[in-house]
């Protein structure tokens, strides 16, 4: 015995009359979500590049909404079971051609009729199981990929520490700008004399201090020699130019 006919199918429809769209047109995207869940269908219309997409999305969506609102189904449940196009009325008009021509212009039209129906119970367990798997592959999937980064990032890490350890090393190799600008400690040294070199350093400044209290003295006491030379030359001039005077102004008196 023959199954049931498309348009007898039970199950929940939506038809939309009248749609300006060849129904050829129309049939390619049904074949596609035909058989397919709620979710799926829309998903493929979302994608579809065809015009025809647009009028089928608003019949399956219509579908959906009569099967939860007058049969109380629950659309994740529901699954496109028959769809079809059935042709409409043609309206004829003409071109203008050549010579005084005319070509005739056939602008079809067409009812698109989809019918959505839920799935059975075994049908809709192993649906769940399927999604359940699918979602713990994604989950699986994601938790590789997270550990995938996590790894590629750490090794970024190392290579960026690595390479600047190398710029230091190249900057300063072995620490050879520190030993040149101290070899071993030595301006500490310098800076603190430890020992034998303290005192040594001791008795170095001492002479120094005593050397340099002895030629203030000697130098204080060439300026006095200095000075009193200078002083007895003075005097001695100033004895020498009295008596001149003296001379002069005897002269003179005689003379007179």
């Amino acid at each position: 015995m023959a199954g049931a006919k498309t348009n007898e199918r039970p199950g929940t429809r939506a038809r939309a009359s009248y749609v300006r769209s060849s129904p050829f047109k129309v049939r390619a995207v049904l074949d596609q979500i035909r058989g397919k869940s709620y979710v799926d269908a829309m998903e493929v219309l979302a994608l579809s590049e065809r015009d025809a997409a647009v009028p089928i999305r608003k019949v399956v969506e219509s579908a959906v909404a009569n099967a939860e609102h007058n049969d109380g189904l629950d659309a994740a449940e529901l699954y496109v079971s028959a769809c079809y196009a059935d042709e409409g009325p043609t309206l004829k008009r003409w071109r203008p051609r050549a010579r005084g021509r005319a070509t005739r212009i056939r602008k079809r039209s067409c009812h698109i009729t989809v019918i959505v129906s839920r799935y059975d119970d075994e049908a809709l367990e192993a649906l769940m199981d399927r999604a359940e798997a699918g979602r713990g592959r994604a989950a699986d999937r994601a938790e590789a990929r997270r550990r995938r980064v996590a790894r590629s990032r750490q090794a970024a890490d190392e290579a960026a520490d690595e390479a600047t350890g190398e710029e230091a090393a190249a900057d300063d190799p072995a620490g050879e700008g520190a030993a040149a600008d101290d070899p071993a400690g030595e301006g500490a040294a310098a800076d603190e004399p430890v020992g034998d070199d303290a005192a040594v350093s001791e008795a170095a400044d001492d002479a120094a201090a005593d050397e340099g209290a002895a030629g203030d003295a000697a130098a204080d006491e060439a300026s006095a020699d200095e000075g009193a030379a200078v002083s007895e030359a003075a005097a001695g001039v100033t004895t020498d130019e009295g008596a001149a005077g003296d001379e002069s102004a005897g002269e003179e008196t005689r003379r007179a």
